[in-house]
């Protein structure tokens, strides 16, 4: 499974990153607008130091805004992925920046048939979005292995960014329902590799190899 940031925090990237644990980067206009700088030099910036797919988002939502904005992303950085909202305008434009070699993320997925429609546009990623779907009173994770059932049976390229990460039992239940990627909110990360009981563990090595050295 990949593990993608969501965020547009260039030094938080970076902390993961070195890790290795950081597999692409997804940003929107949002977490954009939260870092106070211009949209362009975020992105070419992460994209200087991350080799996976980093998603940048159109702020169109008309079809020709779209592929305009799109074929101007795409030329910031090899890794360019381009993401488009999961409307009508949308699919069209996946449509035809899928022919052009153009990359492409359908966002706001919140069911199997919007899903479909945007494999069958060409997008190279889907999103649906576990979180605010649990919200709603509905299985995340059942829309997760549903999609994933579909790419399996008919042999869709699309791979699926599991989105809206809110705690680890989101993450978990994505793995297990074969998302191939989940995008993780950077003050999330730490909260997968920690926990009380090993933290104690380590306490109780240290104080214990510390007493037997001052024997």
């Amino acid at each position: 499974m990949k593990f993608f940031l969501d965020t547009a925090n260039v030094s938080e990237i970076k902390r993961i990153n070195d890790l290795g644990l950081c597999d692409g980067v997804t940003t929107n206009p949002s977490l954009i607008k939260k870092e106070g700088r211009d949209f362009k030099e975020v992105v070419s910036e992460i994209a200087s130091f991350v080799e996976g797919p980093i998603s940048a988002e159109v702020t169109a939502y008309d079809y020709e805004g779209m592929i305009d904005q799109a074929r101007d992303l795409a030329k910031w950085a090899s890794n360019i992925v381009v993401k488009i909202p999961m409307t009508e305008d949308g699919l069209k434009a996946i449509n035809t920046l899928s022919k052009e070699g153009i990359k492409t993320n359908c966002t706001l997925i919140f069911s199997a048939s919007q899903g479909l429609m945007a494999m069958k546009a060409g997008a190279s990623f889907i999103s649906p979005f576990m979180g605010r779907i649990d919200d709603m009173g509905e299985d995340g994770a059942k829309l997760i292995r549903d999609l994933r059932d579909i790419i399996d049976i008919y042999g869709y390229d699309s791979e699926i960014i599991a989105a809206s990460i809110r705690n680890i039992r989101n993450l978990e239940d994505a793995a297990l329902a074969g998302a191939h990627i989940a995008t993780i909110p950077g003050n999330l990360f730490e909260k997968l590799w920690t926990h009380p009981l090993t933290s104690q563990g380590i306490d109780r090595f240290i104080k214990d190899w510390e007493s037997f050295e001052n024997k």
